[in-house]
């Protein structure tokens, strides 16, 4: 068993709130391009061809079974449908709406952290919860109205992903990550490709079998690239600290997305939306400077006994 480094933990979430956004920005390029099907299968058959080889080199354990197995498949099946719901997001809304307005799932977190995980959750991380929160309003500014139906994509998104990684928490510190990965893509290929199958035999436009253009096939491995990458980080990130912890930083997610956004697709946030930005990053440098205040008093504590026998 790992014992919990809050301070890594937060790191690894950082990098993963830089490398989800990107990855999501490239999917938002191809959406209206390559079917929903093909985009979750060559995103996870690309995390397959890229970890297998470390897997053999390094030796790394790849058998799964019992609880882990279980749980390993339950985490697979979260994976596809909050992918596959975020993709659907991102053919309707903006790239920083859509993150945005999935920010409901911090909040899931920390619910199921204290109810299921009896994870301590102080007032301090709840209050930078919630300033956080009031910053990704004022962000996204939805307009119900103006958007319609598919502004209910991101909160299926935020349920989902929620559950996984309160899943992921369950086991990360029982398995490898690359392992882990590795496992999870080979079981979204195997549940994905009867699934393409018969949607595309039975003609459903979200199923079709397509072969994409030379830059479409880029742009799909990028996903997969990205995609693998981004959700080791996650990964490496519950292995090392709460999933209460780590809930106020993916708020950083939303000002990293809303640069993408205006590199890429030329959306810039308003005034109100940069107000928005400032609370989101004030709260979640918060977070990493009250954990470190945390970790260093409870070192203190701990070398206090040994100097007192001394």
């Amino acid at each position: 068993m790992t014992r919990d480094h809050p301070t890594l933990g937060i790191l690894l979430m950082l990098g993963f709130c830089v490398v989800a956004p990107l990855g999501d920005a490239v999917a938002k390029l191809l959406g209206d391009t390559v079917p929903l099907g093909m985009l979750l299968f060559i995103r996870f058959a690309v995390q397959v061809l890229l970890l297998t080889p470390l897997i053999w080199v390094n030796r790394r354990q790849w058998r799964m079974q019992g609880r882990v197995l279980q749980l390993t498949f339950l985490r697979t099946l979260l994976h596809i449908i909050g992918i596959g719901a975020m993709f659907t997001a991102l053919k309707h809304l903006p790239l920083a709406d859509a993150i945005a307005i999935a920010f409901v799932m911090p909040f899931i977190m920390l619910l199921l952290g204290k109810y299921v995980l009896g994870e301590e959750i102080g007032i301090r991380r709840l209050g930078a919860c919630i300033v956080g929160f009031g910053g990704t309003l004022l962000v996204v500014q939805p307009s119900f109205v103006a958007v319609g139906w598919p502004a209910l994509w991101p909160l299926l998104v935020a349920v989902i992903f929620a559950l996984f990684m309160l899943v992921t928490r369950q086991i990360a510190k029982e398995t490898d990550p690359v392992s882990l990965q590795a496992v999870s893509g080979v079981m979204a290929c195997a549940l994905l490709t009867p699934l393409l199958l018969i949607g595309n035999q039975m003609e459903v436009p979200a199923l079709m079998l397509q072969s994409p253009g030379g830059q479409a096939w880029l742009l799909l491995a990028a996903i997969g690239g990205l995609g693998t990458v981004a959700h080791l980080l996650m990964t490496w990130s519950l292995r090392y600290a709460p999933a209460a912890t780590l809930a106020s930083m993916q708020y950083l997610e939303i000002p990293v997305a809303t640069l993408f956004g205006w590199l890429i697709f030329d959306q810039l946030p308003n005034t109100m939306a940069s107000v928005g930005i400032a609370l989101t990053i004030s709260a979640g440098l918060y977070v990493i400077l009250r954990e470190r205040t945390t970790a260093r008093q409870l070192s203190t504590t701990k070398t206090a006994p040994e100097r007192s026998a001394a």
